[in-house]
Order: structure tokens, then sequence, then C-alpha cells
């Protein structure tokens, strides 16, 4: 590919807060500066593609980019998270070189997909300590396509600025996402969000790998339709709370309330009501608190889903997290911990795979589902392009 990117739209400058998640063992990385982000790019809508897979240029458009040209298939790349990786791996694509993150790239969720693993011990960890992202690693990973929002890497690593962005872009090759996962960034609210499904269809369409997407679209559809039939009345329905619990034996927890960003789609699927919602603790990203046993006895939610931990299969999880919370003297008061309705709360990122393992795990978790909900052999062959 020549490394060239035609953007269209127009560019603003928003100042924003830095939030959100970041550090390996942790839900944070500690950087709280402002920065000025990039152009918020009018996204149209409007797809053209000329040529085939092997060539012809084509250009998709997104915000906060706008329309970006490809005059080829990207063959490699550089994404910001396991949202987009695991979208990468629906769409049978190589893995990307790079992760914000790799260890937050939980591909365990493949084990029981015929013909899928990916091995993430190769990737890149872009976030470096301290909350830098070395912009000399760009050009040594000489990526075809950065999936990344880029306010996101101006306003969540240290020193980044919009002409850096157009340095990588200019010189490497273009950006091109969204930070679809939370709607808690304050520097977000200049431009449009994208469900996961709008997201994993943009993608789609700079691989050209749209049959693979519109048989992902048929399959999540067809587990919809099922949910329908699972969720109870609301009156039914039961209070949870989702928080961060770094470690085995954690002592307090950042709360996480259920909002419209990707990262929570299964537990709005499924219609569970927000326990911490209801009360007046607020949202870690724009709160920066956390809360203690105390807090949360208070609270005192029907079901209990911890971050974190998303590493350790269940009994694992139970034989350290769970156990510790039997025999603490506070925590063992909790209705969740009394009734063992205690379970891993699902991680930040997920794309079309993850997603339906973690919507069944959910479904079996709050409301007891124990069928599957899902043709892993058929999410195997539209992975391998048999889409009929």
């Amino acid at each position: 590919m020549r490394r060239r990117r035609f953007l269209t739209g127009a560019t603003a400058t928003v100042g924003a807060l830095l939030a959100g998640c970041a550090g390996g063992g942790n839900a944070t990385d500690g950087n709280s500066s402002e920065t000025t982000a990039a152009g918020s790019g009018a996204d149209t809508d409007s797809t053209t593609a000329s040529g085939t897979d092997t060539g012809g240029s084509y250009s998709v458009s997104m915000a906060p980019m706008g329309e970006v040209t490809f005059e080829g298939v990207p063959q490699t790349w550089v994404a910001n998270n396991g949202s987009w990786a695991d979208m990468g791996a629906a769409l049978g694509v190589e893995p990307p070189k790079a992760l914000w993150l790799p260890e937050r790239y939980h591909t365990q969720y493949y084990d029981d997909i015929p013909g899928l693993s990916v091995d993430t011990s190769g990737m890149t960890r872009l976030f470096g300590d301290g909350g830098g992202v070395s912009k000399e690693a760009y050009y040594q990973l000489g990526g075809d396509i950065h999936v990344q929002d880029p306010n996101f890497l101006l306003n969540r690593a240290k020193g980044w600025k919009q002409a850096d962005i157009d340095e990588i872009t200019q010189n490497v090759a273009p950006f091109f996402a969204n930070s679809i996962f939370s709607r808690q960034y304050g520097w977000h609210e200049s431009y449009r969000y994208y469900t996961l499904y709008e997201a994993f269809g943009k993608l789609a369409r700079v691989f050209k790998r749209q049959g693979r997407y519109e048989a992902f679209s048929a399959l999540h559809e067809e587990m919809q339709s099922q949910l329908s039939g699972i969720v109870p009345p609301n009156d039914k329905r039961p209070a949870v709370a989702i928080l961060w619990a770094s470690g085995n034996q954690p002592d307090s927890f950042l709360p996480y309330l259920i909002n419209k960003g990707t990262s929570f789609k299964q537990w709005r699927d499924l219609k569970v009501r927000d326990a911490l919602a209801e009360t007046s603790v607020k949202d870690f990203h724009s709160s920066r608190a956390s809360i203690d046993f105390e807090t949360l006895l208070e609270i005192d939610p029907e079901i209990l889903l911890l971050r974190g931990h998303e590493d350790q299969t269940a009994k694992q999880f139970q034989n350290t997290v769970v156990q510790f919370l039997q025999n603490h003297e506070v925590a063992s008061a909790l209705t969740a911990v009394k009734n063992g309705d205690v379970y891993r709360g699902g991680p930040l990122y997920q794309g079309p795979i993850a997603n339906l393992v973690l919507t069944e795990r959910a479904a079996q978790q709050v409301y007891g589902v124990s069928k599957e909900l899902f043709d892993r052999r058929r999410v195997g062959n539209i992975v391998q392009g048999k889409t009929s």
C-alpha cells in the first residue's frame, strides 16, 4: 500500500479529561492530563469501493477520521484493544501486530470454537511504563492500518500531539477506529459512537470481508431472538453490581455503571437492573473513586459481577476471590456472597465472537440458562469463509 490517507470532514478541538482503564493489573493508568482531540470527522457512512481484494482503491467513512481511502486491502495492522482484535478474528484476517494491552485480549473465549486460535505472545504492547507510547514503535511495526481512535491516543498516551498523529498517518499508515467500548469519555462528546455491529461492519469493509460480517450479523440476530424468551419481566430481573476488583483479595472496588458502550452489551441485552444506578455512587470514569465493603454492603446487590479476573477459569475464581469474600468479616454478609452469586464480570473489550460467548455466560449467571445459545461450529465455519 502507498501509505497515505485522504481525509474529509471538519476538524474540532475538544478539551478532555483522561478517564478509563489502562494498566495491566489495575483499571487506571494514573495519567490525568488534558490534551487536544483529533478532528471530529463527518461520518457520512458513504462507502465506495473499486477493484478487487488484490488491487484498486476504495474508501470507508468513520468518525472521527471521516473518509479514509485505501489503495489496497490492508495485510498487516495495529489495533487499539481486544474489541477490534476480536473483530479481526471474526473476519478471518491475520491477528494485529500490536495492541494497547495484549493481556486484555482474552483469546480463551475461542477455546471451544473449532479451528480458531490466536497467539498473542508475539504482539507488541503499545502502552508503556509511565503512560508513554513510543512513536517509533509505529515505524518499526509498519502496519498498513492503525485501527485506533486517534483521540484515544491523544488523550491516553503521554506527550502525543496532533502533529504526531499526522506524521504517523503520512509516513506509515492511516488511523481508522472509534472508542466504542465506553461512553464515559468527555473528549468523545463531539463525535458519534458506534454500536458493536456498526463498528464491525466498518472494519469488514476495510478488509473487504463483508460476507463474514453479514453471517455474524445473522447469527447475532438469532441469539437476540432467543434472549427475548429468556429475559423475565422487569420485576423479576436481578439487581447486579459490576465492579473492578484487583487481585484475589480485594479490599476496595471501582464501580462501573452499565452504559451504552460495547463493554456492557451483554448486560443491556439481558436487561438486568443496575444496582449502582439506583444509588448515588458515581461511575468510575467520571468519579475516579472506589467504594469499600461497607458501601457495598449498603447497596447489597443480588448478584456481584467482578471484573479484572478474566484470565481465571470459573473454578479458579471461586477458589480464590469468592473464597476470600466468604471468609471476609464484612463481605460474607453480602446477599450475593451468601447466595453464591458472585461471578466474573466480563472484560472491558469484546468483539462479535467474544460477545456471543459472554452473552451466553451471562445468561447462565443471572438467569440460570443451561443450554447453548449459539452454534460454535457455525462460528468456526464463518471465520474460515464458509458463510452459506
